[in-house]
C-alpha cells in the first residue's frame, strides 16, 4: 500500500510540473487546474496506468490536452495497452469537438434497445424513427447517427449489434478498457467512426478520429500480415500421402551431374533490417 502511495505522489509531481504545457496546449475555456485534477483522478482511478510507461502515460495526458478534452471518462480516456498508456478520445469529446468546428451543424449519436421501438429505412425516403422504451429497454441491439449538415441536408448511419460485436472482436483492446465497462459508448464511437469516411471532415477533427487506430484496431500492415501467414500455411498431408512420396523418390533415377565450371561465381544477397528506433 505505502508503495502504492509513493508511486501516485510521483506521477502527482510530475504531472504538476507539467502544468506550464498543459496550459500552453489547452484552449482557454479549460483551466490548466481543473485537467491536471481530472487527469490525476483518472489516474488513481486506473490501477494499470500506475503500472504504465511512465513516458507513454505523461505523452498520454500531453495528447489530451493539445485536444482540448477532458480524460474524465466521457470526453476521453488514458487506456492501457501492452504496458503502454494511450489517449482515446471518446463521443462526447468528438461531439464537442465537432461543435466547434463549424463543418458540421449537428450529430446525433444513439444507441438502440432491444424493446425501443425502432425502424430504418433506406432507399428514395431514407429515414430512422426511434422511440426509446421508458423502461426496461433491454440489451443494446444497434447503434446509429445523424448527421444535419450546414446546408440542411441529412446523414444517417446504423450499425446492429453483430456489426459492432465483429469491430470489438477485431479491436486490439477489445478484451478490456472502455469496450468491457463503457461498451455503449465504444458502439457510439464505432458508428462515429464508419459514418465520419462519408462527412466533409476538417484536418483537427479527422486526426481526432484516427489517432487512436493503432488501438481500436488492427493496422492494415498487421492485417495484410496475418492473411499472408494463413495463406503461406504450409498444410499438413497424411501419412499414406508421405509413404507414397518417399517410395516414388526412391524409384526416381539420380540426375545426371553436371560438371563443375572452372570458376565459382558467387553471389550475396544483402539483408536489409529495421533498425530500433
Amino acid at each position: 500500500m505505502s508503495n502504492q502511495v509513493a508511486v501516485i505522489d510521483e506521477v502527482r509531481k510530475s504531472i504538476t510540473a507539467m502544468q506550464p504545457q498543459f496550459k500552453a496546449a489547452l484552449p482557454s475555456h479549460v483551466s490548466v487546474e481543473k485537467f491536471t485534477r481530472v487527469a490525476m483522478t483518472a489516474i488513481q482511478q486506473t490501477p494499470s496506468l500506475l503500472e504504465s510507461n511512465r513516458l507513454s502515460l505523461y505523452g498520454a495526458c500531453m495528447r489530451a490536452a493539445q485536444d482540448g478534452l477532458l480524460p474524465d471518462g466521457r470526453e476521453g480516456a488514458i487506456v492501457t495497452f501492452k504496458g503502454q498508456a494511450q489517449w482515446m478520445p471518446m463521443v462526447a469529446g468528438i461531439m464537442k469537438k465537432v461543435r466547434n468546428s463549424g463543418e458540421i451543424s449537428t450529430w446525433s449519436v444513439q444507441i438502440v434497445k432491444e424493446n425501443d421501438h425502432f425502424d430504418y429505412q433506406l432507399g428514395d425516403d431514407e429515414r430512422i424513427t426511434h422511440k426509446p422504451a421508458l423502461r426496461n429497454r433491454g440489451n443494446t441491439v444497434g447503434a446509429y447517427g445523424i448527421v444535419t449538415m450546414k446546408d440542411g441536408e441529412k446523414s444517417r448511419e446504423f450499425m446492429d449489434v453483430d456489426q459492432i460485436m465483429a469491430i470489438k472482436n477485431r479491436s486490439r483492446s477489445g478484451n478490456s478498457g472502455p469496450w468491457q465497462s463503457d461498451f455503449d459508448e465504444m458502439a457510439k464511437k464505432t458508428v462515429v467512426r464508419r459514418h465520419s469516411k462519408r462527412l466533409p471532415m476538417s484536418t483537427d477533427l479527422d486526426e481526432l478520429l484516427r489517432q487512436d487506430d493503432e488501438l481500436f484496431m488492427p493496422s492494415e500492415k498487421e492485417e495484410a500480415q496475418q492473411e499472408q501467414e494463413q495463406t503461406e500455411k504450409p498444410k499438413r498431408g497424411s501419412r499414406m500421402q508421405d509413404i507414397l512420396d518417399a517410395r516414388k523418390a526412391a524409384q526416381t533415377p539420380a540426375p545426371e551431374i553436371e560438371p563443375e565450371p572452372d570458376y565459382i561465381d558467387a553471389q550475396y544477397e544483402v539483408e536489409e533490417h529495421d533498425l530500433p528506433i
